[in-house]
């Protein structure tokens, strides 16, 4: 986990529309010490900093309180704040109290993830066979892929020469292949804006997840 480190005090920005794919922003009310309800924001630029580094960046009341390197725990009142990231968006944004509980922030209704939450409240039927597409893409993107990516490894010759060469069975044309990358990076995205994650179907052995 990234460590957490003190805020500047400046004030949550406003999401714009050219952000959908590159910000993330969830929202949870927790109460407070005293009782009263605080808005508690999680906001995340996937693009990193200078260095390419993907923080989380906690307000309270939309003030900056927080950031961390993510993945990242904030404490919060009654709990913490769990957030992680893949290559593909978010995967994790959930408050987890003190008693075990956890609940998923609500995404802002301007981020692509608030858009991808009403489109599954206005229209559930087409959110469910989108969201069983996105799986099936990756399925057999996972099935169609990994003998072509098996076989072009066994073909380094320092592999080859102490295992030999795996020919795969499946041999597709390099533009159908291409075009099975962008399927299914287009699917990843899809369940990231779902928060939804699996370390084999979304990239997670390339993140170095667990």
């Amino acid at each position: 986990m990234g460590r957490v480190k003190p805020g500047d005090g400046r004030p949550l920005q406003p999401y714009r529309w050219w952000q959908l794919f590159a910000r993330s922003l969830f929202h949870i009310r927790l109460a407070g010490d005293n009782g009263a309800s605080d808005l508690w924001s999680v906001d995340v630029r996937h693009g990193g900093d200078s260095n390419g580094v993907v923080h989380g960046e906690l307000y309270r009341n939309r003030v900056n309180e927080t950031r961390a390197k993510l993945p990242a725990a904030f404490p919060v009142p009654g709990g913490t704040i769990e957030v992680a990231a893949s290559s593909f968006g978010l995967k994790r944004c959930h408050f987890v109290g003190t008693d075990g509980t956890r609940r998923q922030l609500t995404p802002d209704p301007a981020s692509a993830e608030g858009r991808r939450a009403h489109l599954g409240r206005a229209r559930p039927v087409l959110s469910r066979a989108i969201g069983l597409v996105s799986g099936m893409v990756l399925v057999v993107g996972l099935l169609l892929g990994v003998p072509q990516i098996v076989e072009q490894i066994t073909r380094i010759p320092f592999i080859a020469g102490h295992v030999g060469v795996f020919v795969s069975p499946i041999a597709l044309a390099a533009e159908v292949n291409v075009v099975l990358v962008l399927v299914s990076v287009g699917a990843s995205v899809e369940r990231a804006l779902r928060l939804r994650y699996n370390r084999l179907l979304d990239g997670g052995i390339f993140d170095g997840d667990d």
